[in-house]
């Protein structure tokens, strides 16, 4: 199972929400390094449970700076937010149910969702912030 690393094209150049981005994707990694040793199941649970926790907190922190500096953008950021955060929590639901067990199609998308919303949405404030002084 491939890990996912940091690069330069995944960073805002604002090194607070750079390091809730490298948080983020360590958490994936965890996942990826348990599925590789075949103990994705055991562990999906308590990932998933971390992953809307602090997905939650580093949007609030997203969503508070934006709405500070009156960023135009924050309509679609607190958009594409909830819309992950309802994600991950159905996933909770169903894996906590019996639904829905561990694949790599899960794994998949939770980290493609991650990497390109960082590359796409969160790039979109990079500029606008760094001019208000965010740093």
């Amino acid at each position: 199972m491939p890990k996912l690393e940091w690069s330069d094209d995944l960073s805002v150049k604002i090194s607070s929400f750079d390091n809730e981005h490298k948080k983020l994707i360590e958490i994936l990694n965890k996942l990826s390094d348990a599925m590789s040793q075949g103990q994705g199941q055991k562990v999906m649970a308590g990932i998933l449970s971390e992953l809307a926790n602090y997905t939650k907190t580093h949007f609030k922190h997203e969503e508070d700076v934006m709405e500070k500096y009156a960023f135009p953008g924050i309509s679609e950021q607190k958009k594409q937010h909830a819309e992950f955060i309802s994600k991950i929590n159905e996933m909770q639901t169903q894996f906590n149910s019996g639904v829905m067990s561990l694949s790599i199609s899960v794994f998949n998308f939770i980290a493609s969702w991650v990497q390109n919303h960082i590359k796409k949405a969160d790039k979109n404030y990079s500029d606008f912030l760094i001019k208000h002084g965010v740093k």
